[in-house]
Order: C-alpha cells, then sequence, then structure tokens
C-alpha cells in the first residue's frame, strides 16, 4: 500500500527525540553503514543467517535498498540514527512489517504484523541511543494509526532484551513465526 504522505527526502528527519534524529541513510553515510554492518558483534544479532557485510558495495546496495522501501509506504523504514550533539551515525532504527517465515511481508491492513528494532554501532552502546530511538519509532507508528508493534530478539542478546522491556513490551514467548529461527517476541499495543 503507497501511503498518501510523501516519504522523506535524503538527509530530512522522519523523527527526532532529544538527543537524535532519525533519517533516511544516504549514500554519504555508507563508509559508516560499512563499518557497523561489516562487524560480526553488530551482525550477529541481524536475520535468520547471521552475516557481516564484506564490501563497501554492500553497503551502498543496502541503503539503496532501504530508500526503496520508504518510498513505497512512508509509514514504514529503516533510518539511519544522528546524535545531535556530533552529527555522527549512532545506527538504525526500523519500523517494518516483518514478514512470517517463508513469506512476503504483509502491511498490518492485510493481516501483516510490524515489527520496531534497532542496530547500534559498537562505539556507541551502552548510552541509551537504542531504547530512544526505539520510543521515537513507536511514537511515529502510533501517530500514522498503527495499533501494534513486535519486536524480536535472539534469546542470548540480554541488551536488546532490556531494551524491550524498557519499551514496555509485552514478552509473547519464543517463536519461529517470523524469520525461520528461535527469537524471543514482545508486542506492544497503541496507549488507548
Amino acid at each position: 500500500m503507497t501511503d498518501s504522505h510523501e516519504p522523506p527526502s535524503q538527509g530530512i528527519p522522519v523523527f527526532e527525540t532529544e538527543r537524535l534524529i532519525a533519517r533516511p541513510w544516504t549514500q554519504d553515510d555508507a563508509d559508516r553503514h560499512f563499518d557497523m554492518y561489516s562487524r560480526w558483534e553488530v551482525a550477529r544479532w541481524l536475520g535468520s543467517v547471521p552475516a557481516p557485510l564484506e564490501t563497501r558495495d554492500e553497503s551502498v546496495a543496502r541503503i539503496e535498498r532501504w530508500a526503496l522501501g520508504a518510498r513505497r509506504d512512508s509509514r514504514f523504514g529503516l533510518w539511519a540514527i544522528e546524535a545531535t550533539a556530533t552529527g555522527v551515525v549512532v545506527g538504525s532504527v526500523l519500523l517494518v512489517p516483518i514478514p512470517l517465515t517463508g513469506e512476503e511481508p504483509r502491511p498490518p491492513e492485510e493481516g501483516g504484523d510490524v515489527e520496531v528494532g534497532w542496530h547500534l554501532h559498537p562505539d556507541s552502546w551502552g548510552q541509551g541511543y537504542a531504547t530512544e530511538a526505539a520510543q521515537g519509532a513507536l511514537a511515529k507508528a502510533w501517530s500514522d494509526g498503527l495499533a501494534e508493534v513486535v519486536a524480536v530478539v535472539y534469546a542470548d542478546n540480554e541488551p536488546s532484551l532490556r531494551v524491550c522491556r524498557r519499551l514496555g513490551m509485552e514478552a509473547t514467548g519464543t517463536t519461529k513465526k517470523w524469520y525461520g529461527v528461535e527469537l524471543e517476541s514482545f508486542r506492544i499495543r497503541r496507549p488507548a
């Protein structure tokens, strides 16, 4: 479904928090993107078959793919999170339709689930950026009319499990419903 709102132009904020700006990744960010996603300590928590990026060209292609997805429906995206104090991209925050195992993602109006997630560069760990960025993404979800958002986390990713709890997400158990691997699942509903 295409949203009636125009997607943000490159570099224009999608949302802002006290310390962060969430905005589209741009090709100017490719070096930082590659530096983050080429690290095993980041990649090990991502996807059903974790694998770090091997070349900067993979970052360039991924940034373009994410931009195309955001243009299809501006409610969703995988955005760079930039620290306002320094201008440094500290990681990514995502709000995307999450595909059931073996299926294509579906928007919520077609019965699909929407995932909130975060990926941070190791030099930005432990500063509360994941929680703050996810809170901003959830506020965007609620303002865009979404009723519920989920998160999925590997059981041994204790920092991300703590983020889910800080967000007030309800633990819904271990599942292979998404991505075909065993993950801890969480959900949160739009406040009344």
